[in-house]
């Protein structure tokens, strides 16, 4: 797979603080973490530890309390549509229909959007069939796909992914891992994805980032050695949920035997 050229994320001492009632609560607190352009990298950790927060302000959607954050050599200093974020949540307007919810970005800034360019973005989520269809008749997993194609239309040089998949049923859920992963080969685009499904983590990504209880710090990166295509029951897939679990403090066996899986 070739890297893209642009893409490259750089966080510095990056830390951010909400105020409740005049109390501070440290959300992160100084994560450093570089992301190559064109690679493809999981955030685990515990519910509530500031992963979210950590997509928000790569978004531009939240500004930090302290550090600094990076594309391509720029401060990210506010929102913009070459850092597309998507939320487990499809949040589709309900009264346009799939081709008018993913033409809507480039239209609202007032470019002019070719049916060329929409059925290019229908075909890659495999939503042809369905774009003069109301979100209201789609299925989990079509709303979800139109909320990625509405994205992917803008072109995003970042894809921020704030647990897409984690509302689907389990066999919808790894039909559209396997969308994910050809959307990123296709794309070339720079992934960021949060997620509690180890295996999920383990399936898409290069890197895996585990993050500490709040206030979030980057407890470990772990390399996924093994290559593309992968299979879920391989023993090097086992070995690696083992260790995650493990640092992730979710492991109940001390010895595994994977002879099994062979």
């Amino acid at each position: 797979m070739t890297s893209n050229e642009k893409g490259n994320i750089l966080l510095q001492d990056l830390t951010k603080a909400f105020s409740n009632n005049g109390q501070e609560l440290p959300a992160l607190q100084g994560i450093d973490l570089e992301v190559p352009a064109g690679s493809f990298i999981s955030l685990l950790g515990p519910s509530g530890c500031g992963k979210s927060t950590l997509l928000r302000l790569l978004a531009g959607l939240e500004t930090p309390t302290s550090g600094s954050l990076y594309v391509d050599g720029e401060q990210v200093q506010g929102p913009h549509y070459s850092r597309g974020l998507v939320f487990q949540d499809p949040t589709l307007f309900p009264w346009l229909t799939v081709e008018d919810n993913i033409a809507f970005g480039p239209t609202a800034r007032g470019e002019r959007v070719s049916k060329e360019m929409v059925n290019e973005y229908l075909a890659l989520t495999g939503l042809l069939r369905f774009r003069e269809m109301f979100p209201y008749q789609l299925s989990g997993g079509m709303a979800q796909r139109a909320a990625l194609a509405r994205v992917l239309i803008n072109r995003p040089v970042v894809l921020l992914l704030d647990e897409p998949l984690g509302a689907l049923d389990a066999f919808t859920r790894m039909q559209m891992q396997d969308e994910l992963y050809q959307i990123w080969r296709s794309q070339h685009t720079t992934v960021i994805l949060v997620t509690h499904d180890v295996d999920e983590a383990i399936y898409l990504s290069q890197r895996v980032a585990i993050l500490t209880p709040r206030p979030a710090r980057v407890q470990k990166i772990i390399d996924v050695e093994f290559g593309y295509p992968r299979a879920r029951e391989q023993p090097d897939f086992f070995r690696l949920r083992n260790q995650i679990l493990s640092i992730l403090h979710l492991n109940r066996s001390e010895n595994v035997d994977f002879s099994y899986a062979i």
